[in-house]
């Protein structure tokens, strides 16, 4: 079953930061993929500007290079690279200079086609290049701009982020791009809920026992460590990514799919949620690998800082106090250095109400594992008889849908995150991207833990490399009879 791909509008995007780490690893490989697959017009260009002093065809030969390290497999030939690196421009520019601006001007404006700005860029110039736009008459109705996180470090950062993009452009000129809500997975968590009569009657503190939502790495902070050691597990991972998937699997149902309609009920969610008791958080920081120390340090010396309180693991324990989840707790889990890369939702059920088979039958309990990364399904866990003679015995089974397997599509492992979310950018839809009063109450409600955990002078529990984190997060479950689902791939 081949995907069916619907061609986007004539467009430019510029790329500023055009030849950092983002561009080469995610941007430009997903836009060649687009290219591939038939979904850019035959007019539209890519604009390269960073302060590199580069030619367009020097910037070409980057890419093109760039694409063979981590563009994937692609079934396009040399021809259909060459006709992709065509449509490639690049252009020196200052972005908190004037350097380099009447040329993108000459170049953007006259045209009638869509115009997109990505700001693959540290967050401190995302105020001087929407300026310059402004100042250089680029920030008109049709243009669009992309911003990566982070987006602000606490709330005070992020509303006076938002204030200053709101000074030259409005709110549904704004893409905050969370590459987590591309995944295939993550969007059907709406089609699961909202598409079958099966679940929705269930998604309720009647029904559901609890929820979990772990995202783990099994990698370290690798060269990101002076960043890290400023953000730590909550705010790189717990206030964007998870967050974003707690909104997913606990909002109400939109009155349509669409972009306001679905952000709303979200920001529902970010409002309703309970701050976080001391004893329903758990920190901790990895250490070295004793076998190969070198290869893979200890969180501090990875860091450079043998006194670091940053955590790079975070487990907590919070409520949604609504009608639909009161009483009903969500389990949120991230860290590095774990035993495996996974990320994975989970809806465990109530047991039944009465059973019937007798305790001997032992206790069962329906889960729905919704699998992110690296290996794309969902599964549904069913009570069965065991076959064979000797009584009732009861075993659980999993009824398991893997999108490569059920789906038969090739595209479905290689459509990117990026790739989707920059079309949705070309196409004006909002739906999978946040609003600025959704990144204010997501660190209004993150803002309290961090303030609280620092006035204690915690300090992270350490834990081994390879492991699923400290051992007081094992006992955050199990202190209320509950278990982490395992960390697999």
């Amino acid at each position: 079953m081949a995907s069916r791909v619907i061609p986007v509008d004539d467009f430019d995007l510029v790329i500023f930061g055009g030849t950092g780490d983002l561009a080469r690893r995610k941007i430009l490989p997903g836009l060649f993929r687009r290219f591939c697959a038939g979904q850019m017009p035959p007019n539209a260009r890519v604009i390269g500007a960073a302060r590199s002093n580069l030619d367009s065809d020097s910037y070409r030969q980057m890419v093109r290079e760039a694409i063979g390290e981590f563009g994937g497999e692609q079934a396009c030939d040399d021809a259909h690279l060459d006709a992709f690196l065509a449509r490639l421009e690049y252009l020196v520019i200052d972005a908190r200079g004037d350097d380099g601006w009447e040329e993108l001007q000459t170049m953007m404006l006259g045209t009638d086609r869509i115009e997109a700005y990505y700001f693959s860029v540290s967050p401190v110039l995302f105020g001087d290049i929407a300026e310059r736009l402004q100042k250089w008459g680029m920030a008109d109705s049709r243009a669009r701009i992309v911003v990566e996180k982070p987006f602000g470090r606490d709330l005070q950062t992020a509303r006076a982020l938002n204030k200053t993009l709101a000074t030259y452009f409005n709110e549904d000129q704004i893409y905050r791009i969370d590459h987590y809500l591309g995944k295939e997975t993550v969007q059907n968590l709406m089609a699961v809920r909202f598409g079958n009569m099966l679940f929705e009657p269930l998604w309720n503190s009647q029904y559901v026992d609890h929820i979990q939502i772990t995202v783990a790495e099994t990698v370290g902070v690798g060269g990101r460590g002076e960043y890290y050691d400023k953000a730590g597990a909550m705010r790189d991972m717990v206030q964007n990514h998870l967050m974003q998937l707690l909104c997913l699997i606990a909002m109400e149902p939109p009155a349509r799919f669409a972009p306001d309609a679905v952000r709303d009920e979200k920001l529902k969610v970010i409002r309703a949620l309970d701050p976080v008791a001391p004893y329903h958080i758990v920190r901790g920081q990895y250490q070295a690998d004793p076998e190969n120390e070198v290869e893979r340090p200890g969180y501090r010396t990875a860091v450079d800082n043998p006194k670091s309180r940053t955590e790079s693991f975070i487990a907590l324990r919070t409520e949604i106090s609504n009608w639909r989840w009161a009483g009903t707790p969500f389990y949120l889990r991230t860290g590095k250095r774990l035993a495996a890369r996974s990320s994975e939702i989970t809806v465990v059920f109530k047991d039944t109400p009465h059973n019937i088979f007798g305790e001997d039958a032992g206790r069962h309990r329906n889960v729905l594992s919704i699998l992110l990364q690296p290996n794309e399904g969902i599964t549904l866990g069913v009570t069965i008889k065991e076959p064979g003679p000797g009584g009732m015995r009861l075993i659980d089974v999993p009824l398991d849908m893997s999108f490569a397997e059920t789906l038969g599509d090739d595209d479905v492992d290689h459509v990117d995150a990026y790739e989707r979310l920059i079309m949705d950018v070309i196409r004006g839809n909002q739906t999978l991207f946040m609003r600025g009063d959704e990144v204010e109450a997501a660190w209004a409600w993150t803002d309290p833990i961090i303030e609280g955990w620092e006035a204690r002078n915690d300090v992270p529990k350490p834990y081994d490399h390879g492991s699923t984190g400290p051992t007081d997060a094992t006992d955050l479950m199990r202190r209320e009879g509950r278990k982490w689902q395992k960390i697999t791939q």
